[in-house]
Parts: structure tokens; sequence; C-alpha cells
């Protein structure tokens, strides 16, 4: 399966590597794309709820990287007001 990272910044100009197991987050995020928290929040939700069962597809259990990295982000967004903005700096590879 092609894991991935994609970098964020946060408001206060903190950048964060994020990790995804499944390219779909290229489907979820734009890189250059800035995103108030609360859309982010839901964006990575979502993707990595798909990667992480495309990972339970693929190997029969899901992937506790991929929720892991969704309680960081969940974690890490507490922190702003959901409509900060938070900017997409790039996608690479894992």
């Amino acid at each position: 399966m092609p894991a991935m990272h994609f970098h964020l910044r946060w408001p206060d100009a903190h950048d964060m590597r994020c990790y995804s197991p499944s390219l779909v987050i290229h489907d979820h995020l734009a890189v250059g794309q800035r995103y108030p928290v609360a859309e982010l929040r839901q964006r990575c939700r979502e993707a990595l709820g798909i990667a992480s069962e495309r990972v339970r597809a693929k190997y029969g259990f899901a992937c506790s990287m991929a929720m892991d990295q969704l309680a960081q982000i969940e974690h890490t967004a507490a922190a702003y007001p959901d409509t900060a903005l938070v900017e997409v700096l790039a996608f690479s590879d894992a």
C-alpha cells in the first residue's frame, strides 16, 4: 500500500509532518490550499478513516498509525479557533 506524508502549517506557523497509509489524502487536501481548522479536521477524519479501512480490507486490521495521526491532528487543532487557517504545504513519500 503506498504510504505518504502530508505537511501542514498551523496558524502559529508550526509545521507538522503527518502520515497517511494511503494516497487517498490527495482526494481530500490540496497543496497550497488553506483550510479553516474545523474543515481540516473533517477532511482529515474522512481521509484517514478511508485510508485505515483500505488497510483493513487488504490486511484484515485497521491502521493504528492512521488513527494515531488523526488523534494528533485533533489534539493540535483544539488549540486554535475553528476559523483559523491551516495550510497544506506538501505531499511526500513515506
